[in-house]
């Protein structure tokens, strides 16, 4: 059985490793002011906080529409047997109800949806570990049960700035705003049964990061090995300098370098920063 990996934009995989594993992408998009943007093909993460910046509205942000689900799934369908489709949580967009729904409407190929209940880069570990299993001759009931077993070891944690865009975007409660605004607190947030929630309340930015350093490190000790990734807002240079200090504080932890693009970005705010792990 030939199969294929679907995930969403918002993995935020480089084009070069979705090109070399054959993973294909069904972008959600932004709309800023009257325009709308398909985020990894019309407008990358730099051009969009570029146009932002100084915005006083914030962009809002769509999912594919079911259509492009159906004209992708016909297109697999012509080529593979079955699709592993991967999408970011549930608990904030609709994307993987509109693959769910997507796989109902095509016929002459068998569409398994995943919930990775997270997203960013983690969401991509997820959806490049798939691939390379496709691409090794699995088929999609041993790729699904690879998936469901990652899950056990997947974390992400962030941290934002300003908490303004989580609350205006309704990912945050604004009991939780108002104590960030005034306590000048820099919260740890994480993924908890699919939603955004705090996960402890921070001082300062250095003690954020800190501490989330501290997570994977009590992870690290129980594994003989990890995957990491450093998340960002347009913060290249500060995530690289994080990444030569963690390389050498846990050698056991293999890193990379993400990025939080126009949709995430949206609701995080420029200067988050994000570090996820997991087997």
């Amino acid at each position: 059985m030939k199969t294929a990996v679907v995930t969403d934009s918002t993995a935020y995989i480089p084009q070069e490793t979705r090109d070399r594993l054959n993973i294909h992408m069904v972008p959600l998009s932004v709309v800023i002011g009257n325009d709308t943007f398909r985020e990894e093909i019309d407008i990358d993460a730099t051009e969009f906080y570029d146009k932002i910046r100084n915005d006083k509205v914030l962009p809002k942000t769509s999912q594919p529409p079911i259509g492009v689900f159906v004209e992708t799934f016909e297109r697999l369908a012509k080529e593979y047997d079955a699709v592993i489709s991967i999408h970011l949580s549930s608990g904030i967009s609709g994307t993987l109800d509109g693959a769910v729904q997507a796989g109902d409407m095509v016929d002459g190929i068998e569409v398994n949806t995943f919930d990775s209940e997270v997203s960013s880069m983690v969401q991509g570990f997820y959806a490049i570990r798939a691939a390379e299993m496709a691409n090794a001759g699995a088929g999609p009931t041993e790729i699904m049960q690879e998936l469901h077993m990652m899950k056990k070891t997947m974390r992400a944690y962030f941290m934002v700035d300003n908490l303004e865009h989580l609350h205006r975007g309704g990912r945050l409660n604004g009991l939780e705003r108002v104590i960030g605004s005034v306590l000048q607190v820099k919260p740890i947030l994480h993924f908890d049964n699919k939603v955004i929630v705090p996960y402890e309340k921070i001082r300062t930015r250095k003690k954020a990061m800190k501490r989330m350093v501290e997570l994977l490190q009590a992870d690290a000790k129980q594994h003989e090995k990890l995957q990491a990734t450093i998340i960002h807002a347009n913060r290249e240079q500060e995530a690289i300098a994080w990444k030569t200090e963690l390389e050498a504080l846990l050698p056991n932890v293999q890193f990379t370098i993400s990025y939080f693009g126009p949709v995430i970005g949206t609701h995080l705010g420029e200067g988050s920063m994000g570090l996820g792990w997991g087997k």
